[in-house]
């Protein structure tokens, strides 16, 4: 199928930008073209139809062809294409959309930064903190620690942020003042006979070892997505963020809140945070926050951070620091109408229904398989863990690569997900109703099937 497309047409796929593709499967492969979308499907340039496991990329959770969105962006261009918010320049629309994404933090903030894509909101977020620092007087305290398995971004100093290690040797990254800590990965590192909460205080006393050790006047933040996404859709275990935060207020870390994916309702609350009860200080989002239809990111600053900033601005004078297309108007229009839709399609409410459901239809499939040795996620951020032997949890050898196997199967099948080495992912975009999430979970079944056997 897909050798087809690159067959057809040739040179939009192989001198195109392919983003995290092996070289070696673009070649054998090519590429899926997708020429049009309407809700929750999308189809291809040969008129094949696929039902969107993946929201895109985390992001379009409002589906696709949404007219109100589309319809705010033409009229902003219209209006007014593009101004930038250098030297003290701003937009209407812009000023509006801070206010409303203020309106709905999950706990006070005092102001929003604009950027274009989470990557550039955590590299804000590492500036933002550092310069907190400098203006306390403590400019040891620029440590930040991170958690193997996270996905913060692909920038130089994001990715170094990024605890997947394939992204820091292949270019050389420099880690500089990023330290990380285990991942909250209870199926995979918790030792036998552990409980969840056993292991989440586990977990804390790993933090506080790595805190007493470097010394906690040299740790300035600690970042957390609420559900790990590319590093293997990984839940928090029971009491997780409860054993830390005590913590990290102790020491005085900030808690930098990821919430790109989490954030807008994937999780069932509007606020990954508010499913498992932590108050960030800081938090970046993007993605949702246009449903995908614009490139935008959303940086959220808390009073306290925000104080120092304001207290400290002779100190600072210009702060060196932004992008050509941060607040762009047409970016901000298409969230306005973004989260107008999300309030009155009662998107957060529907996450709370269909998700459990979802979940509880691939456990009913797939809990006995014998190669399927995990299914876990909250809402509609929900992983599927393959393996050779779910007894032993034995993994299939990497050569196999059984995720890309079952991946491959699924679109044959008019399906797309998303194989993380061998744990299948699905973040469908949260206007799904039930007999979708139906219709996803026996097309999954079946592709399952199609490569092992059960």
């Amino acid at each position: 199928m897909l050798g087809s497309l690159l067959d057809e047409n040739p040179g939009s796929t192989l001198s195109g930008n392919q983003h995290f593709t092996s070289i070696n499967d673009l070649k054998a492969d090519g590429a899926m073209m997708i020429e049009s979308g309407s809700g929750v499907r999308v189809r291809d340039i040969n008129g094949k139809e696929y039902i969107d496991g993946m929201a895109g990329l985390w992001c379009v959770n409002l589906g696709y062809g949404r007219k109100e969105i589309s319809d705010a962006i033409t009229r902003q261009s219209e209006k007014l294409s593009f101004f930038h918010t250098f030297n003290g320049m701003s937009t209407d629309v812009v000023g509006e959309c801070a206010e409303a994404l203020l309106a709905r933090a999950p706990v006070p903030m005092s102001r929003v930064f604009f950027g274009t894509s989470g990557s550039d909101a955590n590299e804000t977020q590492l500036k933002l903190i550092w310069v907190y620092n400098n203006l306390r007087g403590l400019p040891n305290k620029k440590k930040v620690i991170a958690r193997w398995n996270a996905y913060h971004g692909s920038g130089v100093a994001t990715a170094s942020l990024t605890g997947l290690p394939g992204m820091h040797t292949l270019f050389d990254l420099p880690k500089g003042p990023i330290l990380h800590v285990s991942a909250p990965y209870y199926y995979r590192k918790a030792p036998d006979g552990m409980s969840e909460r056993e292991f989440s205080r586990q977990l804390a006393k790993e933090l506080e070892d790595l805190i007493e050790r470097e010394g906690a006047d040299t740790i300035a933040a600690f970042f957390a997505e609420a559900v790990m996404g590319a590093g293997g859709l990984i839940p928090p275990p029971e009491g997780y963020f409860e054993e830390i935060m005590p913590i990290l207020k102790k020491n005085d870390i900030l808690l930098v809140a990821d919430e790109v994916v989490s954030g807008f309702g994937r999780l069932g609350t509007y606020w990954g945070c508010q499913t498992y009860g932590y108050e960030p200080d800081l938090i970046t989002s993007a993605k949702g926050v246009t449903s995908g239809y614009f490139p935008m990111s959303a940086v959220f600053i808390s009073p306290k951070v925000w104080n120092v900033l304001e207290t400290g601005a002779d100190q600072i004078g210009v702060f060196g620091h932004g992008y050509t297309y941060s607040a762009h108007p047409v970016g901000a229009a298409a969230a306005l109408a973004a989260l107008k839709l999300i309030d009155e399609l009662k998107v957060v409410e529907n996450v709370a229904d269909v998700g459990p459901y979802m979940m509880q239809g691939l456990r009913d499939r797939l809990g006995q398989h014998p190669h399927v040795g995990d299914i876990r996620g909250k809402g509609l951020m929900l992983g599927i863990e393959l393996m050779k032997d779910r007894g032993t949890k034995e993994t299939f050898p990497a050569a196999n690569r059984t995720g890309r196997q079952v991946l491959k199967a699924a679109a044959e099948r008019g399906l797309i997900t998303r194989a993380l080495g061998d744990t299948l992912v699905f973040a469908p975009p949260l206007v799904i109703n039930r007999g979708e999430a139906d219709e996803i979970v026996d097309k999954f079944a079946l592709a399952v099937d199609d490569v092992l056997k059960s």
